[in-house]
């Protein structure tokens, strides 16, 4: 694995903190998480790991954006999350031992942190570190059962308000202020939620006349943030 240190300790803290899990890690446990950690430095569709890899470390995005993916039967890739600046994640196969359940590629120039498994095994034997992974397996229950039944009980135009409310705070980063561009092409959002390039067309496309949002290339503006809410909490 090479490494790219090009960022004081220091940078990665403040980068990193931005997502609210990581900052509520106790400071000497996320010094600890830092001074364990590598930089790995990733070309636009290279690929971090692939489903099936076994191990690999604990990775956090430091810069650039991560997409989470899967394919399908017939071929076609389903986008299942974008992993922003300040995400933690890969923690799974550590705990269960199982291979990787999907692939990670960049999909920008992008580096991530990685902690080694030997590293990660030593750091969960500190009770505040492990504390705070259940901390986090938790934050990613709660988000799994919320897109089980988003799918489940919501309609199609609810379902598109929402995950673009979820991308306006980074997606999986959850940072609690709001931004009005989101950087994901249509085609990339109706694979997120799993349906087709023209539905998605259709309820953008109604929000766009409704004022809530304008559509640009590989990018979507978020005109009325509050209008926005408001679709993503209708049933």
């Amino acid at each position: 694995m090479g490494k790219w240190v090009v960022n004081s300790k220091s940078s990665w803290m403040q980068a990193l903190s931005v997502n609210p899990w990581f900052g509520s890690v106790p400071l000497a446990e996320r010094r600890a998480m830092l001074a364990a950690s590598d930089v790995l430095p990733l070309r636009p569709g290279e690929m971090l790991f692939r489903k099936g890899d076994n191990g690999g470390g604990f990775f956090a995005v430091l810069s650039g954006a991560l997409k989470v993916s899967t394919l399908g039967e017939d071929g076609r890739e389903g986008i299942l999350s974008v992993l922003e600046a300040g995400i933690w994640f890969g923690e799974t196969s550590h705990f269960d031992g199982q291979a990787r359940p999907h692939d990670v590629t960049a999909v920008e120039e992008t580096e991530v942190l990685v902690i080694a498994p030997a590293a990660f095994a030593r750091l969960m034997r500190r009770n505040a570190f492990a504390y705070a992974m259940a901390v986090l397996m938790s934050v990613r229950t709660r988000a799994l059962y919320g897109l089980v039944e988003d799918s489940m009980l919501r309609t199609t135009s609810t379902r598109v308000a929402r995950r673009l409310l979820a991308l306006t705070h980074g997606d999986a980063t959850m940072a609690p202020d709001a931004r009005a561009s989101v950087a994901v092409s249509q085609e990339a959002l109706a694979m997120m939620l799993g349906i087709t390039r023209q539905t998605l067309s259709k309820e953008l496309k109604v929000m766009a006349r409704a004022g809530v949002l304008s559509l640009g290339y590989g990018r979507i503006e978020v005109l009325s943030l509050a209008d926005l809410e408001l679709c993503a909490a209708l049933a």
